[in-house]
């Protein structure tokens, strides 16, 4: 009886479900945590596109704001190269790094970040609002849009594969037996061919074997034939080792919109200064724009990015004729007579916003 009153009086106890919050907040971590790093990044085609990122953050003209200084500009370039984040919490100082955080949403929005900020002596733990966070995402999705995803993540398979190409590569210079060869020698005594075998120098791996004639005459061979050392490098091209290198790296760098045709061997000028205009126009800029955008709703002021500018990111002789067309038709225009605001409206029917 008392038994039955028992149960009857103990709380009922609330368990989360398969599509609860708890289930919400594992998967986002694990997605935050899965994407932050990847085998690929210790290629040097990754940090090749990341050091372009951070090379055009860093020469950003920024105006609005003296927080994004070229070494926070350079950071937050990195960060979001490599993670698809740039968090940085907003202080009296200046704007302070975070290595990690979590954090509450309403709406999908922001709400509150727990930061975890980096220290010499070791880091500690700030609770912040999402006003007092800078917050820079790339890549978003429906599904997490406080979460940015890096290139590498997106491209998850092609940097999969530009590692295993590379770690093969590696393995097989360090292991395989290249330089190695069979010498075919007369033959002598048993102790004459072992020091024989140890008297080759620069072997790769194990001794080179040393084939002599009895052995050739017991594998049906005619021991004065014809012969010559044979190699035992193995022979990658019949892999197409190298094509399938070159197109990861080149995916790869397709996906931190570098034109493959900027680290070509015979690439020259003017492919250079286009591949510069693509990295800045298509994939810098709209990054800055988020950025600046991000700034000035934390920051209280309006900030404006310019990646374009200062990398020179645009055709001079197209902007030159383009100048020197725009002064001749204002000349014209003020010969006969017409007002500047017609030629405003002129001028912005064919896209010239100022």
């Amino acid at each position: 009886m008392l038994g039955w009153l028992k149960n009857k009086l103990r709380p009922i106890e609330a368990r989360s479900s398969g599509s609860g919050y708890t289930a919400q907040v594992v998967a986002a971590r694990e997605s935050f945590i899965s994407g932050r790093r990847g085998v690929a990044e210790l290629t040097a085609t990754v940090q090749s596109c990341v050091s372009l990122w951070e090379g055009g953050f860093a020469m950003a003209d920024v105006a609005g704001t003296d927080l994004l200084t070229r070494q926070t500009m350079a950071m937050i370039a990195r960060a979001a190269a490599l993670n698809g984040d740039a968090v940085f919490l907003i202080t009296e100082s200046g704007l302070v790094p975070a290595t990690d955080w979590e954090l509450t949403t309403r709406d999908g929005r922001p709400r509150a970040y727990r930061l975890s900020i980096p220290e010499a002596g070791g880091g500690r733990t700030v609770t912040a609002l999402a006003a007092e966070v800078l917050h820079l995402r790339i890549g978003t999705d429906n599904l997490t849009p406080w979460i940015g995803t890096a290139p590498l993540r997106r491209s998850s398979l092609t940097g999969g594969m530009l590692h295993a190409v590379e770690s093969a590569l590696r393995e097989t210079f360090e292991n395989a037996p290249l330089g190695s060869q069979i010498v075919p020698l007369p033959d002598s005594g048993s102790e004459d061919m072992e020091n024989m075998r140890h008297a080759f120098r620069g072997r790769r791996g194990s001794t080179l074997v040393v084939e002599g004639a009895a052995q050739a005459v017991a594998a049906g061979m005619h021991p004065l034939a014809d012969k010559k050392p044979d190699q035992l490098s193995p022979d990658l091209s019949k892999s197409m080792t190298a094509e399938t290198l070159a197109a990861a790296r080149e995916g790869i760098m397709g996906a931190y919109g570098v034109l493959p045709s900027l680290l070509n061997r015979s690439a020259t000028g003017p492919v250079v200064r286009e591949a510069q205009r693509q990295l800045a126009i298509w994939t810098l800029q709209p990054i800055a724009a988020l950025l600046a955008e991000e700034a000035s709703a934390k920051l209280g002021a309006l900030v404006e990015i310019d990646t374009i500018r200062p990398l020179q990111a645009f055709d001079a002789g197209g902007r030159a004729r383009a100048l020197s067309a725009i002064i001749k038709t204002m000349a014209e225009a003020k010969e006969a007579g017409i007002p500047p605001g017609d030629v405003s409206g002129a001028m912005r029917m064919v896209d010239w916003e100022r």
